[in-house]
């Protein structure tokens, strides 16, 4: 069975990295967005770099897959937050 072999530790980790990976995705567009060839390329790299370790536990185990999918929700939702949040800072530093 699929949810009998999950060890806790793993799915931790691959709700973490693949949180990171999306805030990190969400990061690169911005910076593609901006034009900004050395950060985008920079993002980039990183975002496959941290997607890895996500790939690897959910390819041995289907099941992490859907820890995959809610570190994916929590990186997108607080890296798009954290972008308004620095938009709406620059606006009052105006």
């Amino acid at each position: 069975m699929l949810w009998s072999s999950i060890d806790p530790a793993v799915a931790a980790g691959v709700v973490a990295s693949t949180a990171v990976t999306d805030a990190v995705y969400v990061f690169f567009n911005a910076a593609v967005a901006a034009r900004r060839r050395v950060a985008a390329a920079s993002w980039s790299s990183l975002w496959y770099l941290l997607s890895a370790f996500a790939v690897i536990s959910y390819t041995t185990n289907a099941a992490y897959v859907l820890f995959a999918a809610l570190g994916a929700w929590i990186g997108g939702f607080f890296a798009v937050t954290a972008l308004q949040y620095t938009a709406s800072s620059s606006k009052i530093e105006e």
